[in-house]
């Protein structure tokens, strides 16, 4: 199957009040596993890479073994350029055939996100890629995007209707309490503004910061409209935690299809949990076909 842009995808999971996980990935091997897990649970996904993972990798590379895998997985797949301040990487990426990318201005004012976020989606959307944008800022730490905890601001609503009316952007990613990264504390979720964002916006709205979020929390935030849940620390950590077990436990097994067999499997295990939490199992359904 080809891959998708996220905006039919994202529309449909918000219609249907289920959420679609997107999961960063890293390496060429964690491609495969994330939409090996997914088609097992016959789950639309999202795999999205941040802008130092395709300085490592390459944009077109990756994108190229995100559509080789796809041929094998008949579910629907989205692939999305994380946080990216960078218009060119942007360019780079959807030339390259990503389906999804996100220009993150909330750094600067109001305004000045308004005209870069305007600029990407008069751009992508002629070419039927999905645009994502943030309003606010959402605290912790997101490859070279750093934002402290102090410095954390949660979305305006009323502002949100005005950004998506000004943009015409098709997601939108509020700030609305979470962090990137794992807490250190409990996250200070404001529902009540998630509710408030809904109502007044019709696009799919996204949760970043979405690792090591309490499962209740998370299907809350679906039930209220959040229809694209962003998870890449905790599949992280369950991957190379798993290594690092491995070799704690067995120092002398160098054999790499031991320890990354272990590795995959610790990985798919948290895959699959994140699916069911959000609740997209059984969701590829004929839409996309």
């Amino acid at each position: 199957m080809p891959l998708l842009s996220t905006t039919p995808m994202l529309e449909a999971a918000k219609k249907e009040k289920y959420g679609i996980v997107a999961f960063n990935v890293h390496s060429f091997d964690s491609i495969y596993w994330v939409l090996e897990t997914a088609a097992e649970l016959k789950s639309p996904v999202i795999l999205q890479t941040t802008v130092g993972t395709v300085q490592s990798l390459g944009a077109k590379a990756i994108a190229d073994t995100v559509k080789a895998a796809a041929d094998q997985y008949q579910i629907p797949i989205g692939l999305h350029l994380d946080h990216c301040t960078d218009f060119d990487v942007i360019l780079t990426c959807i030339r390259a055939g990503y389906t999804s990318v996100m220009i993150d201005a909330s750094m600067h004012s109001y305004e000045e996100n308004v005209r870069r976020s305007k600029e990407v989606v008069d751009l992508a959307l002629k070419v039927g890629v999905n645009v994502e944008a943030e309003l606010g800022k959402v605290g912790g730490v997101e490859d070279d995007i750093v934002v402290d905890e102090k410095d954390a601001e949660k979305a305006v609503p009323s502002e949100c209707r005005q950004f998506v009316e000004e943009t015409g952007v098709p997601t939108l990613a509020p700030a609305i309490g979470t962090a990137h990264g794992i807490y250190k504390g409990v996250p200070d979720i404001d529902f009540a503004r998630i509710e408030q964002i809904a109502d007044l916006v019709d696009v799919p709205l996204v949760l970043h910061g979405g690792s090591a979020v309490p499962d209740e929390d998370v299907k809350r935030c679906v039930a209220l409209g959040m229809a694209k849940v962003n998870v890449s620390t905790e599949l992280k950590n369950a991957y190379s935690e798993a290594i690092r077990d491995h070799f704690s436990n067995e120092p002398e097994s160098l054999d790499p299809r031991m320890y990354l067999q272990k590795a995959k499997q610790a990985a798919k295990d948290m895959v699959q949990s994140k699916i069911r939490i959000v609740g997209s199992e059984g969701k590829a359904h004929p839409l996309y076909q």
